[in-house]
């Protein structure tokens, strides 16, 4: 077996979840028919709504059932952009962070490119935060513009965690509702809906070791949304399709299992991450971590996240290297992959277009063991030198 680090892409499916889901596939039943079967059905996806509700500290109202984080940050964006611009037509502007998903980016880019609505961009700093000041400076731009505040949860990419409580309260303060794409925060560090103050909050199942399409947008009671997708308004009349009730049930599974494991997890994943980084850098290839970093904590990164630039190396060709030698990792978001060019997020952090190349990103999970990161250190050395090799570094 491969020694898998690349968790933030998709962590694999926990054991109760899988038995969830596979003894809900076995039961026929609609959860909008009313029949006994369609009630049953009903049920579980109430009774799962509840569970992932108390995980994430919401109400069970709150939680929008989607097929997952694109879904969930489409409808968020695009559906509170077009309700503030409904209700007032001078609303058209969003506040994002230059190093959102492109779940988000590319929604924002559509508005923006089809529908009139403007941006305004805000960089990070140097180590991926995207600070209170900077964003109160894009809103003070045209405080009466703004429609929206949208900044990620933590980073996907370099696993830096964004002060979202504070940034929420300072929408809030103009007006404006706040939405965060949490989706590589739930279930990794303490999340709580309701005493962050959010407004909308996205969360997918397969990155908590739940099943891949299925996914929430957490939404506050008094939020308004224009529908994204059209027919039955199975969800609270903003999001329509029949309800895949065994994903659904699994999806609360895992939700529950990776909240309540929290306590245990994160040292454990924090330890095996600072070992990772502290040994890839005693090597001597001036190898550098990006983003926010200190041993030991997990307040300012996500605890399984390991991001390391390689000077003289493309990632992609150290990514081909470590793949061949049983270590699976990225360069950066799955989403994408095999684009060549450097992270988005890395150019907005300030880091120059040559250094960016270099970029591995290491990420742990519930499966990851020290076997794991032995691989990994084991085959780090000669993947830099036949990548150095093959960029003509010697």
């Amino acid at each position: 077996m491969p020694a898998y680090l690349d968790h933030a892409a998709t962590t694999p499916l926990l054991p109760s979840a899988a038995a969830a889901m596979t003894e809900q596939l076995a039961v026929t039943g609609n959860a909008s028919s009313l029949h006994t079967s369609g009630r049953l059905a009903r049920r579980v996806v109430e009774e799962s709504r509840e569970r992932i509700a108390r995980a994430l500290g919401a109400r069970p109202s709150e939680v929008v059932f989607t097929s997952g984080g694109t879904e969930s940050d489409n409808l968020a964006v695009a559906g509170t952009w077009t309700a503030r611009r409904d209700a007032d037509p001078a609303r058209i502007r969003i506040v994002a962070s230059a190093i959102e998903h492109h779940a988000v980016l590319d929604c924002v880019d559509h508005l923006v490119s089809h529908e009139g609505a403007k941006v305004s961009w805000v960089e990070p700093d140097a180590s991926g935060v995207v600070t209170v000041d900077a964003v109160r400076a894009a809103i003070e731009e045209d405080p009466g513009s703004v429609a929206l505040v949208t900044v990620m949860w933590a980073n996907n990419e370099v696993g830096t965690i964004q002060p979202v409580a504070a940034l929420a309260a300072l929408a809030h303060e103009y007006g404006v509702p706040f939405h965060s794409d949490a989706v590589q925060a739930a279930g990794h560090v303490p999340v709580h809906f309701a005493e962050t103050g959010l407004d909308l909050m996205t969360v997918t199942g397969h990155k908590v070791g739940g099943p891949l399409g299925v996914g929430a947008l957490v939404v506050r009671r008094d939020a308004v949304l224009v529908p994204q997708t059209f027919g039955g308004g199975q969800e609270r009349q903003v999001r329509s399709g029949t309800l895949d009730v065994p994903a659904i049930r699994a999806l609360a599974v895992a939700m529950e299992e990776s909240v309540g494991s929290l306590d245990t997890e994160t040292p454990r994943l924090v330890a095996l991450r600072d070992r990772l980084i502290t040994s890839a850098l005693a090597m001597g290839y001036d190898a550098t971590v990006t983003g926010a970093w200190e041993a030991g904590d997990a307040a300012r990164r996500l605890p399984g996240n390991a991001h390391l630039l390689v000077p003289g190396c493309e990632g992609d060709s150290l990514l081909y290297l470590l793949d061949a030698a049983g270590v699976e990792c990225s360069t950066g978001s799955a989403c994408q992959a095999g684009v060549p060019q450097p992270s988005h997020v890395l150019l907005a952090m300030g880091i120059p277009e040559s250094c960016a190349r270099g970029a591995l990103r290491l990420t742990l999970g519930h499966t990851s063991t020290d076997a794991d990161v032995d691989a990994f250190l084991a085959a780090l050395p000669a993947a830099v030198e036949r990548a150095r090799r093959a960029s003509g570094v010697s």
